[in-house]
């Protein structure tokens, strides 16, 4: 993990169903900034692309086309589903852009309706030359009023991923768009479902994708330092409150107190990955380790891949130190885990058996 993000570039990635208002986002924000030179990505099926013609656009890239200036800055990234074939595509398209990057003070990139984002964040994560000149802003979320609960309902024929629902898991964001299509108590119905499946995740309500620009651009909210400046609860060991009888998907965050031994905490986070990756769509934690001194640690997760590193901030002098974990996946036990993890405190009285 790198001492210092200030120098890398920011990507904001927006999903979000099929019509959920991506790509009406993208231009109003595109229209309504005008401090940031943002580079647009867009990722749609070929239905209305040409590769075989370098001008031509997919629909959705002409309609964010026409709020550039320079259309060329604009790239069209090749088509198909984000969870097979978009890994090559971000590689070879961000390489192409590093040397540009300084051109532009931040990237925006609107996946298809049916992705998973898991692929993009690995992506970014893992590859060398990616991770050495960008990381994930935020993951923004569009969910429809009034269809989302159809999508979050939908069962996989095939027992695969339900798409809509990792959309909400994995986001910082969730924009709760088209507000006016619904009653309140319809909203307000959604909107508790979906802090069961992403407590961690601000909910802004929005009609036409109009959010305001502060609240969802360079914040840096998928930096798990930024859990600090959230819900002061969320940490509260407390019974999940299953609000939805289908539901598989929640958020869990657990804290406490102490210094964790090293070699327990990674054989325990080494066992809970090789179990459970598949049910962990995300992990974050802040930690403090015996014998570090004032060297406050961070981690965050995808899945199986893990990036761990000493934050940017050490601990203060009295500052208490406190251990926060956010896990958000299927099936999640909250006193399973919580005595896991307190299991790997380090203890100066006895030996671990």
């Amino acid at each position: 993990m790198s001492e210092s993000t200030d120098d890398l570039t920011p990507i904001t990635v927006i999903t979000g169903f099929l019509g959920a208002g991506k790509t009406t986002l993208v231009n109003y924000i595109l229209k309504e900034q005008r401090e940031w030179k943002i580079c647009v990505l867009e990722n749609e099926f070929g239905q209305f692309l040409d590769s075989h013609d370098a001008t031509s656009r997919s629909f959705c890239s002409v309609l964010v086309a026409e709020s550039l200036d320079a259309p060329e800055d604009l790239i069209t990234m090749d088509n198909g589903c984000v969870c097979c074939s978009v890994r090559g595509d971000l590689v070879r398209t961000l390489g192409q852009l590093t040397s540009r990057r300084k051109d532009f003070d931040a990237i925006i990139l609107e996946t298809t309706g049916l992705a998973d984002p898991a692929p993009i964040v690995y992506t970014v994560q893992t590859n060398p030359k990616i991770s050495d000149n960008y990381r994930i802003d935020s993951i923004i979320c569009l969910a429809d009023c009034k269809h989302i609960q159809a999508h979050l309902d939908e069962k996989k024929p095939d027992g695969s991923v339900n798409e809509a629902l990792q959309q909400v898991a994995f986001a910082d964001k969730i924009l709760l768009n088209k507000i006016d299509l619904v009653s309140k108590e319809e909203k307000e119905a959604l909107e508790a479902r979906l802090r069961t499946i992403n407590k961690f995740a601000t909910v802004i309500e929005t009609e036409r994708s109009r959010a305001p620009l502060d609240k969802i651009l360079g914040l840096n909210s998928f930096n798990m330092e930024s859990i600090l400046s959230y819900d002061p609860n969320f940490f509260d060991d407390e019974e999940e409150k299953k609000i939805h009888n289908l539901e598989l998907v929640q958020s869990v965050g657990i804290a406490f107190e102490g210094n964790l031994h090293a070699q327990w905490f990674n054989m325990f986070m080494m066992d809970l990955l090789r179990e459970r990756a598949a049910d962990l769509y995300r992990t974050k934690g802040l930690l403090s380790f015996h014998g570090q001194g004032d060297t406050k640690f961070v981690f965050q997760g995808v899945h199986e891949q893990i990036n761990f590193g000493p934050s940017q901030k050490p601990w203060k002098e009295g500052e208490k130190r406190e251990n926060k974990f956010v896990f958000i996946g299927r099936n999640l036990d909250r006193k399973e885990l919580t005595r896991g993890l307190m299991e790997c405190l380090y203890k100066e009285d006895e030996k671990k058996a």
